[in-house]
């Protein structure tokens, strides 16, 4: 749905005051995912991590090093336990932290220099009040998850006896435990942070419409966060240093991945920021089909 009007041969688009609240859908449609959508999405971050390598490379390096602080605080002051449920809960929340990477792309593709100065405004400024409201609802999630993978130690063999039977029972609980907070929190942050950027929306409808769109998309979402989690361990096992390039690749791509799979031409735009500037289109299409010419070039 494209709500742009020509004047004069020049288009103009609506701001929030000209939308009925009333009249928006509860949750915006999504798309159908290919299988392999995501590494698609990944060659397209790949694509703005060059396009503003120091702005990645600095926003990288600070992601890593709060990750690193905190996992090793993690182990040297608790156990080896907490800090893997620490470094698996940096797998869900990472959407909140890579929402300065989301503006950089924004600016890329509306032909803007990439400030990172401006991409920090938008992340801790413009999008606040939302960005709280679904911080607080990860952090109440990321407690109980943390709290439920200390309590799923009690079940750990401690018969020096114990064989791969008891071992791999241990495990598997644990596995489980820890899908389920998985895959409520994966498919409530997937979608939703990149909507508030790109959208004037409050959290209920973003999270709403993620959770949609995971659940539509089971295929290719499992491949998107397996290609996370691995990206997460490459990162880990070369001593936080890897996660320099990996975090800005995952979340451009993860920026990508939205545009791409949600459709919110429903939704009005943010009547200042990055985003209140539609990207560059090609007369006669909508931002939607836009971002499909990309993906397909």
């Amino acid at each position: 749905m494209n709500k742009g009007i020509h004047e004069g041969g020049i288009m103009k688009h609506e701001t929030a005051s000209e939308f009925s609240r009333e009249d928006m859908p509860f949750v915006a449609p999504c798309r159908r995912l290919p299988l392999w959508a995501p590494f698609r999405w990944l060659r397209l971050g790949l694509s703005d991590f060059l396009k503003a390598p120091q702005q990645s490379l600095l926003y990288g390096l600070v992601v890593a090093a709060l990750i690193a602080a905190v996992s090793l605080l993690a182990w040297f002051r608790g156990s080896q336990w907490i800090m893997f449920a620490m470094l698996g809960g940096f797998v869900f929340i990472a959407p909140l932290i890579c929402i300065g990477l989301y503006a950089i792309s924004a600016q890329l593709e509306r032909g803007q220099p990439p400030l990172l100065a401006r991409s920090l405004r938008a992340a801790l400024r413009r999008h606040v009040g939302n960005e709280m409201v679904f911080a607080i609802v990860l952090l109440v999630v990321f407690l109980v998850w943390s709290r439920a993978a200390i309590m799923v130690t009690v079940f750990f063999p401690t018969d020096g006896s114990a064989g791969f039977r008891e071992m791999a029972g241990f495990l598997a609980f644990g596995t489980a435990v820890g899908a389920v907070f998985a895959a409520i929190t994966f498919s409530a942050s997937a979608f939703s942070l990149p909507m508030i950027m790109h959208r004037n929306v409050d959290s209920v409808t973003a999270i709403v419409t993620s959770v949609n769109a995971v659940l539509r998309n089971r295929g290719a979402m499992l491949v998107w966060l397996t290609l996370i989690v691995l990206g997460l361990l490459l990162g880990v096992a070369t001593a936080f240093v890897g996660l320099v390039l990996i975090v800005p690749l995952i979340g451009y791509a993860a920026w990508h991945g939205y545009l791409e799979t949600i459709d919110a031409d429903a939704f009005p735009r943010h009547e200042i920021g990055i985003t209140a500037t539609p990207r560059n289109v090609t007369p006669g299409e909508t931002e939607s089909t836009a971002e499909e010419r990309v993906a397909e070039d």
